[in-house]
């Protein structure tokens, strides 16, 4: 009885130490559409099918499919109403875009906001995009040495610059300049800046002849 007894403890012993040493269990990982959705949240420029899949972990056929079953959601085939903003593919690459139908509800919003001064990244932004556009945000990036993508979100909020087009071979969205900049300017063309300095070095490759009086 008492041998019995023993080997029972043992047994429990062992299987509590069995327990407590194991190693703890991830966490689940998010259903595909979520990871899907998270990511074309946050982009700026049309992101390809691979580079996709390569971000959310996840085979390219299964991306694939997400996406084509997005865009039934959002555009109201599927079992929710239509939103006000669509999935598009373009320039090889896939991006989420404000419906046509509400560009002037979104513009009013824009042109609404209270004005506020322009910080000295966003004004050599502009610069650089008003006489070397159209440029894309690698372009710009390049010419100024620092990341720009906050800056460049700053200046489309702001009606200041437009995406102009994509690359058909990268599915880089070229940029350029608005009208409302020429009005804010007091021009009535781009031809109507001043020309670039001659006295200015060319330190900052790829600007040509280097940065505006």
């Amino acid at each position: 009885m008492t041998d019995e007894t023993d080997a029972r403890a043992e047994t429990t012993a062992g299987n509590q130490q069995t327990t407590l040493e194991a190693p703890p269990e991830s966490a689940p990982e998010s259903p595909l559409t979520e990871r899907v959705e998270a990511i074309l949240l946050i982009i700026d420029e049309p992101i390809a099918l691979v580079a996709l899949a390569a971000a959310v972990h996840a085979p390219v056929p299964a991306v694939r499919q997400v996406l084509e079953q997005l865009v039934e959601d959002y555009d109201g085939r599927g079992r929710g109403p239509r939103r006000g903003f669509e999935l598009r593919e373009v320039g090889g690459g896939w991006r989420l875009y404000v419906r046509d139908d509400h560009d002037d509800l979104v513009a009013d919003f824009i042109g609404g906001q209270a004005p506020a001064r322009l910080s000295q990244a966003a004004l050599e932004t502009l610069a650089v995009i008003a006489y070397k556009q159209p440029v894309t945000r690698g372009q710009v990036a390049s010419i100024r040495a620092v990341n720009v993508d906050s800056v460049v979100r700053t200046l489309l909020a702001r009606g200041l610059i437009t995406e102009l087009f994509a690359d058909s071979e990268t599915g880089a969205i070229n940029y350029g300049t608005t009208d409302q900049l020429l009005q804010h300017l007091g021009i009535n063309s781009i031809d109507d800046l001043p020309p670039i300095s001659p006295l200015l070095d060319d330190g900052a490759d790829g600007f040509d002849e280097g940065m505006i009086r």
